[in-house]
């Protein structure tokens, strides 16, 4: 069985590249450096052109996953908007104040989003009870779940990951992610047994314009989408498939 590879994008120039090395999915956001947010209408419609399904990032700002009433209303509208622009899925997730999931939140984000596919995003690694949390995602019906195993990066959850990859059983789709480069997804794969997985597939690239940087318009440095680790990633999985 085939290994699918999602890649996490925030630029048409990152989803161009992401397709050009053989991604099998997109995660299309705004910011990845704030761990992804929701996209411009603008990118979600040129991402609806891709070949491959592109699931949008529903998240209405940096910070905890924690959303009040007025964040509600502005991610049932990106919803609207994922669907209008004709993109495959969404990627939500919530979490009360003391970690756990916020299901009301997530079950009315999930039935809005109906008709669409739908990932639970890494909200879940900061749950108190990753178990309980699993069994939580199968109820809301989601298709997969993000998760580096509630550690920092993937390779220090990998525990984790296979407990709930096992406990999982086929009934919800255990995607690792979180520092995830071509050196050591195979290591993360073959602990795992994941038939997906999740990497930014970045590579780091310094401004060009000193005056940018000193007005604060661009970052010093930032990472982009590189098509070369998309490819190497893809031959590592292929290897470790």
């Amino acid at each position: 069985m085939t290994i699918l590879l999602e890649v996490c994008v925030d630029s048409a120039e990152g989803l161009a590249a992401a397709i050009e090395g053989g991604a099998g999915r997109i995660e299309l956001c705004s910011a990845l450096e704030l761990g992804g947010l929701t996209p411009l209408p603008s990118l979600m419609r040129i991402a609806a052109r891709a070949p491959i399904p592109v699931y949008a990032m529903i998240r209405p700002h940096a910070g905890p996953f924690i959303f009040g009433s007025t964040d509600e209303e502005a991610m049932l509208l990106d919803i609207d908007a994922v669907r209008a622009a004709g993109l495959g899925g969404v990627v939500i997730g919530a979490n009360r104040p003391d970690g756990t999931l916020d299901m009301p939140l997530i079950r009315r984000l999930k039935a809005h989003a109906s008709g669409l596919g739908s990932t639970l995003h890494r909200a879940f690694d900061l749950v108190p009870d990753a178990d309980q949390a699993l069994e939580q995602a199968v109820e809301l019906g989601v298709e997969r779940i993000l998760t580096s195993g509630c550690a920092l990066k993937a390779v220090d959850g990998i525990e984790t990951l296979k407990r709930l990859s096992a406990k999982a059983a086929g009934r919800i789709s255990i995607m690792p992610g979180g520092g995830i480069r071509p050196a050591n997804v195979s290591a993360i794969l073959q602990a795992t047994g994941a038939r997906e997985v999740h990497g930014s597939c970045s590579s780091p690239v310094e401004s060009v314009d000193p005056r940018a940087v000193a007005f604060g318009f661009e970052a010093k440095s930032s990472n982009r989408t590189d098509v070369d680790v998309v490819r190497e990633m893809r031959r590592a999985i292929a290897a470790a498939g």
